[in-house]
């Protein structure tokens, strides 16, 4: 294999910010945060906004995940629904 040409596969914590769970996967991505986690190493963080923690398909529990006000917007322009 030719070196330089790789990109640097290592290990990676993925935070879910809904729930706080860490997952600690092997991945290429690039970050610039870092956590250090109960056996005393560091890691790059990445934080995502829904994992398999948090989905409804993986948890079978609807949950509303709005990060960038769209659900506020749609209730301004057509109103809240009402529950029966």
């Amino acid at each position: 294999m030719r070196s330089d040409i790789h990109p640097n596969y290592r290990p990676v914590v993925f935070q879910d910010l809904s729930e706080g769970v860490n997952f600690v996967i092997r991945s290429t991505v690039e970050t610039d945060d870092t956590i250090t986690l109960d056996d005393g190493a560091e890691y790059p963080l990445v934080k995502v906004e829904i994992s398999s923690a948090s989905h409804p398909f993986f948890t079978g529990t609807m949950k509303i995940v709005d990060t960038a006000g769209r659900v506020e917007r749609f209730e301004r322009r057509y109103g809240r629904r009402r529950k029966a």
